[in-house]
């Protein structure tokens, strides 16, 4: 019995596709018996329909895809559910010789390696689990732009010869907010300034109100404004991807307790690791893999 293989070379507008037809004896799966059927498609959302009626009539059984850009992914998603056998191979593995650029001979060539066995195929988990992932990978996101927007609050003030950051430990705290918030508004007076900050601040009042006295322009103080207004919005943002992120986790959450209890990490390092591996991480036959692909990888030993 023959075994149809379908190769996809994704571009931004269009698919080719092809399909490869190996005969009785595949001892030789790259050999000249191979033949091929090819066709172009539209990346739209009847074209892609299209393809995989079209792959059925054929009677493929394997699909393989480049991972080109993030111009794969809706090309993945509509044979997933009808081709248990779908790959997504790594661009560079499928590399043409330069200078040799042609779709079909890049599809014709993808579907070779990969009866061959020499793609270097992508992890892609299953649709539940890429929702954890897009989840928690935003919020990764977010707080890192709020780290970024938090260096650039430390500096602003300085700009404005205002040492607040040396008197103040914590400078997004309750007096810390409550003090840059005040020069955004048009206080500029260091001792009003300095009557913001609690009573338990170790610094005193006097040595306060000396930290806050600058010199602020216009400019710097409607920067200023931008940027409290930012870390408004990404707060809310982050707390809203949290409560989506538990209500998508909730029926495990058992498991994100019990990897939160593990030394070194928390709910949210919990949650961002079930994502990326599963709760299960079935995909991973080894420890090393596991730990290469969750970014956990010790350091070698000195």
């Amino acid at each position: 019995m023959s075994y149809k293989v379908a190769a996809l070379d994704v571009h931004k507008a269009v698919l080719m596709v092809v399909v490869a037809t190996a005969g009785d004896d595949v001892a030789d799966p790259i050999g000249e018996e191979l033949a091929f059927e090819c066709r172009r498609f539209g990346a739209g959302a009847g074209e892609r329909m299209h393809i995989t009626s079209w792959l059925q009539e054929r009677g493929v059984t394997e699909v393989v895809m480049e991972s080109t850009a993030q111009y794969w992914k809706p090309i993945w998603m509509d044979p997933e559910p009808h081709f248990p056998k779908l790959h997504l191979a790594q661009a560079h593995s499928n590399r043409a010789p330069r200078g040799r650029k042609n779709d079909f001979r890049d599809a014709r060539r993808l579907a070779r390696r990969l009866l061959a066995g020499e793609l270097m195929l992508s992890f892609v988990p299953d649709a539940e689990q890429r929702t954890w992932r897009t989840l928690t990978r935003s919020k990764h996101q977010l707080v890192r732009d709020r780290v970024r927007l938090q260096n650039q609050l430390e500096a602003l003030p300085e700009e404005m010869r205002i040492k607040l950051s040396s008197a103040i430990t914590d400078l997004l705290g309750v007096s810390g907010r409550r003090i840059l918030t005040a020069p955004s508004k048009g206080e500029t007076d260091p001792v009003k300034l300095a009557e913001l900050g609690e009573a338990r601040l170790q610094c005193g009042k006097e040595a306060l109100a000396d930290a806050l006295r600058g010199s602020p322009e216009p400019m710097h103080r409607e920067i200023l404004k931008l940027d409290l207004e930012r870390l408004s919005l990404l707060d809310k943002q982050i707390d809203a991807l949290d409560v989506m992120i538990a209500r998508a986790l909730k029926k495990h959450e058992d498991a994100v307790i019990w990897v939160a209890e593990i030394p070194g990490f928390g709910p949210d390092s919990a949650q961002q690791l079930i994502a990326e591996v599963g709760v299960d991480a079935a995909a991973f036959p080894s420890a090393g893999q596991f730990s290469s692909w969750a970014g956990i990888c010790p350091g070698g030993a000195s």
